[in-house]
């Protein structure tokens, strides 16, 4: 059985990862839309987040 001071520790360590991945899709959407803005391009949204009617 894991004992409390290890479930804290785990939670914290997911909670760090999850953060670190949102934090980079961040950096990479702002860099996405720096390049259109410089190219002139209009970025497609993603098919896998619209939903098929």
């Amino acid at each position: 059985m894991i004992s409390n001071t290890e479930m804290i520790r785990i939670r914290r360590q997911m909670q760090r990862r999850i953060r670190d991945v949102v934090a980079e899709r961040r950096r990479a959407r702002m860099m996405e839309g720096h390049h259109a803005d410089l190219t002139g391009e209009t970025t497609e949204p993603d098919a896998s987040l619209t939903t098929a009617g």
